[in-house]
């Protein structure tokens, strides 16, 4: 399973890379990562129309795209477009952070799962 990272470099500038995510266990059809800190879970729909400016995020997080993507654009130029049922950690918490935009005027839901 891949999931995609936004983090900042020593210099402040925001890139994407990607994460594999390791199988700790498999058992009746299925496989298990270990399990990872999180503190909670913010549900969260955002209107059709948003065009964030430039902003960190304002916590280490995954956010899981639940029915609609997010264009999102780190401070190097790199765009990426997290579709729906995508999984991205955002470490983009300090630095110029990124550019964040709906993708083909749809509604979005999602779910934060801050790390921190």
């Amino acid at each position: 399973m891949r999931i995609h990272n936004l983090y900042t470099d020593e210099n402040g500038e925001s890139h994407f890379r990607d994460i594999e995510i390791e199988w700790e266990e498999e058992r009746n059809f299925s496989k298990y990562s270990k399990r990872m800190p999180a503190n909670g879970i913010i549900f969260r729909e955002t209107s059709g129309d948003y065009d964030l400016d430039w902003h960190p995020a304002p916590r280490r997080q995954y956010i899981v795209n639940l029915d609609a993507g997010a264009k999102l654009t780190a401070s190097d130029g790199e765009t990426r477009v997290i579709g729906a049922g995508e999984i991205i950690l955002v470490e983009d918490i300090d630095g110029k952070g990124h550019l964040s935009q709906s993708v083909d005027g749809k509604l979005r839901h999602s779910l934060f799962i801050p790390i921190e």
